[in-house]
């Protein structure tokens, strides 16, 4: 695992890194809908309308309680008053016959018991009434209550929101894909064709070798590309090395035509590319 994880880095810093495949080429991008937003605010809103239906049905309870305890209320009045009457009259006709005060008083009381207990009774559904409906105003309250909160939270996960964006990346695949196989290509020229010093080189030590001008003469047997030298003993000695290494090849082009490579004898040097040379 160790070695090959050191291979890996190794192929990435001398390689990779110098190509530039670190960096991307371009990507498009579509605005996509962010599923967990999108969620909370389902969520959110699912709540918001169970919290109107909710206060609604608590609304029209409060009104039907309301309504209820009004009709009582005005049968007590009018039941109270009736009874109070007829116990009125009772005693009226107990002393028109007469009858002795503690009987009088007597009959008036169990009279007057029979009364308050059928007003307890109209009372009692009346403060049942007036229960509920304080009871489903508080409802109706607390739902309200509910349902400003849930506003609130839609509107801060209205401004938390960020767009997200679904990325299309194969530009960016297809054109590392052709940097590796150009990295390929270059190390195993590199393998092939350059001096063994070179064995390890990375592709800053060999770029100076590829951006060497030159010329190149086509006939139909072969194709010679003439290379003009640098302004260096040691790296032309080692551009030498190469033109014979690829001659003794004699590599073909798909063509079948033989490629071979030669050194120019001009006095005329790469300093640009000698510059950019790093020897080890």
């Amino acid at each position: 695992m160790q070695i090959r994880c050191a291979v890996f880095f190794f192929y990435r810093d001398s390689l990779l890194l110098p190509l530039g495949l670190d960096t991307n080429h371009g990507f498009a991008k579509t605005a996509v809908e962010n599923s967990e937003v999108a969620k909370r605010r389902t969520r959110l809103e699912q709540r918001l309308a169970r919290l109107k239906q909710w206060a609604q049905s608590a609304g029209k309870r409060e009104a039907q309680a309301s309504r209820q305890r009004e009709k009582l209320r005005k049968t007590f009045a009018s039941r109270s008053k009736e009874l109070y009457q007829d116990l009125w009259g009772y005693q009226r006709t107990l002393e028109e016959q007469e009858m002795a005060d503690y009987v009088l008083r007597q009959q008036v009381k169990e009279r007057k018991a029979v009364a308050d207990a059928e007003l307890e009774q109209l009372r009692a559904k009346e403060w049942r009434a007036y229960e509920q409906c304080n009871a489903e105003f508080h409802k109706q309250e607390r739902y309200c209550k509910e349902q400003r909160e849930v506003l609130r939270a839609l509107e801060e996960l209205k401004e938390q929101e960020r767009t997200m964006y679904e990325l299309d990346n194969r530009k960016d695949q297809i054109m590392t894909v052709c940097k590796v196989a150009m990295a390929n290509l270059a190390m195993w020229v590199r393998d092939q064709y350059f001096p063994p010093s070179y064995a390890q080189a990375t592709w800053k030590r060999l770029l100076p070798f590829f951006q060497l001008p030159g010329t190149i003469t086509s006939t139909a047997q072969q194709v010679q590309v003439e290379l003009r030298p640098f302004n260096d003993r040691v790296l032309n000695r080692d551009l030498v090395t190469l033109c014979e290494r690829v001659n003794q090849a004699s590599p073909r082009l798909p063509d079948g035509r033989r490629l071979s490579f030669t050194m120019c004898s001009t006095s005329c040097c790469n300093l640009v590319a000698q510059k950019r040379a790093k020897i080890p």
